[in-house]
Parts: C-alpha cells; sequence; structure tokens
C-alpha cells in the first residue's frame, strides 16, 4: 500500500478508514479503480497533512464509486480537521464544497460560500 503508509504508526486504521482491510497484501493491479483511488486517499492521509489537494477524485470512476469515495474523503475530512482543495470540472461535485472558487484560463470568475454543503449522495451525477 506505499512506503509512507508503512513508516505511519497509524497506516492500519488509515486502511480500515478507507475500507480496504482485506486488501492489505494485494497489488495495484489486483484492486479495483476505487480501491486504487481509496488508496491514494490512505497515502496521502499517511502524511496528516494539513492541506489535502486533491485533483479529479472520481474522474476514473463509475458512479456508485465515485459518490463512495467522496463520501469517505468528506468524512475524514471531517474526523481528522484538515482542509481540502478539490479541483474538478463537475460543477455537481462543487456543490458538496463549503467554497466554492471557478475558474476560466486560469482566472477566478467567481467565488462564494455555500452555506448549504451537500453530501456525495445528494448530488446529481
Amino acid at each position: 500500500m506505499g512506503a509512507d503508509l508503512v513508516k505511519n504508526k497509524d497506516y492500519r486504521s488509515l486502511i480500515e478508514a478507507v475500507g480496504l482491510t482485506g486488501k492489505m497484501k494485494k497489488y495495484p493491479h489486483e484492486l479495483s479503480g476505487g480501491e486504487q483511488q481509496r488508496v491514494s486517499v490512505a497515502r496521502a492521509l499517511a502524511k496528516r497533512p494539513k492541506v489535502l489537494y486533491l485533483d479529479e477524485p472520481t474522474g476514473a470512476l463509475d458512479e456508485a464509486t465515485g459518490r463512495l469515495v467522496l463520501d469517505l474523503i468528506c468524512s475524514l475530512k471531517k474526523e481528522l480537521a484538515f482542509t481540502m482543495v478539490m479541483v474538478t470540472h463537475n460543477q455537481n461535485i462543487a456543490e458538496m464544497a463549503d467554497t466554492v472558487i471557478s475558474m476560466n484560463s486560469g482566472k477566478i470568475v467567481t467565488q462564494y460560500q455555500n452555506e448549504h454543503p451537500k453530501s456525495a449522495y445528494q448530488i446529481a451525477w
């Protein structure tokens, strides 16, 4: 699951948090796309970041797996108290954010506070 996880004393709890306890001995090619995404999240969290940067975390996932990964990331954000910056082209995913910044050609075009962020299971896909 990566050297970052092995160095972290809490790696087992991170693997459990991303729902991959039974996959610890698997090679990457033996994992589904969603499982590989969750390993990426666990590896990033192993470093205990104050800010977690995510670039299209659901880009290659089907709807069910995408919702699962988004729900997991948001749950861990609350539990571990870190700031998350997510880049997405999916406007529906932006409905989950506390703050939404829209850009075009590298320039900010809108920025607003979302007073009622939605869960991964409330957004349209």
